[in-house]
């Protein structure tokens, strides 16, 4: 397992991650990513904010690195900063297959990713990725995994996942939507030979959507690594969009509405690795503040009053515009 190297860090920042999916490509569902990124969201900008934003990354302490297909130019601009960087040997690398990349980096476009979970679409794009990325590929995960996903079935990618497994890849998922907790039970499910064939499982978890937490807990149990994403709920969670319950207890704290709601997460005992969705070096830093947040009983009580029915949640994610 990959993820045995960030056993040796020390350092509590470790147990987060920087994910790229709002700096990859120039529309994403982030609030305030207007502000955030500007006007320019040339190619040329966003890899050089990408490419800031991992320096400052590692340089604290933050050691896995998320990718995917769809998120526009994130392999590649990844794979240009490693490249830049032989002496970075320490990195947990993940990435994800089973959604394309159609805006033509346009932020306007109709449609900016289409879903195929089908075979033909993981040996296009494990090929893709491995163009890109090569060896420095630890982690491929099967993208927004959902409880009617053709992948669940599928025997023969299955053997093809069992396969590059075999062959020294770890074999993941990610969930999204309102049955996250079922998808995940079906995935622990499926076996290849008599094993399990997925090592980790990354879903979505957050004070307003926690409903996938007793799932998590049990994908912990049975030996996943668990990633954490969508911790700020998409901005949600961030000033000034934040509720007025999380604006009090981070007022209390002296640190960020982010801190606070990270913090919620990472004092999960399943939660292996929380992904940071910065779009700018300050962010952040606030973000990794969250390590170092310390909440008392009732706030706690107060912040997990927050959760919403997991529908509604998913409904109003489903509503958020492409900025």
């Amino acid at each position: 397992m990959p993820f045995a190297r960030l056993a040796s860090v020390t350092t509590p920042t470790c147990h987060i991650g920087l994910g790229l999916a709002a700096v990859g490509r120039p529309g994403y569902i982030n609030l305030g990513r207007d502000h955030d990124l500007g006007e320019d969201r040339s190619v040329e900008a966003l890899r050089t904010r990408t490419h800031d934003l991992l320096d400052a990354a590692y340089a604290q302490g933050v050691r896995y690195f998320d990718v995917a297909r769809s998120y526009g130019r994130s392999e590649e601009f990844l794979a240009a900063w490693l490249e830049a960087r032989p002496d970075v040997d320490d990195v947990v690398v993940g990435s994800k297959w089973g959604y394309t990349y159609t805006a033509g980096w346009s932020a306007d476009a109709e449609q900016h990713e289409v879903k195929d979970h089908g075979l033909a679409t993981y040996e296009r794009q494990r090929a893709e990725t491995d163009a890109l990325l090569g060896d420095r590929l630890d982690l491929y995960q099967i993208h927004s995994l959902t409880p009617d996903s053709p992948a669940l079935t599928d025997k023969e990618l299955h053997a093809k996942l069992a396969e590059a497994a075999a062959g020294g890849l770890t074999v993941g998922f990610s969930t999204s939507g309102p049955a996250q907790a079922d998808a995940i039970r079906a995935a622990l499910a499926v076996t290849v030979d008599g094993e399990p064939l997925f090592r980790t499982v990354q879903s979505t978890y957050n004070v307003l959507e926690t409903s996938a937490g007793p799932a998590l807990a049990e994908a912990h149990d049975a030996g996943l690594t668990v990633i954490v994403k969508e911790g700020m709920a998409n901005g949600r969670l961030a000033e000034p969009h934040a509720p007025d319950v999380l604006k009090a207890v981070a007022e209390e704290t002296t640190l960020g509405c982010d801190a606070v709601a990270l913090a919620m997460i990472l004092r999960q005992p399943w939660a292996g690795v929380v992904l940071s969705g910065a779009a700018t070096v300050a962010q952040l830093g606030s973000n990794l503040h969250a390590t170092v947040v310390d909440l008392d009983d009732d706030q706690r009580a107060r912040l997990a009053a927050l959760a919403e029915d997991p529908s509604a949640y998913w409904e109003r994610r489903a509503q958020l515009p492409w900025h």
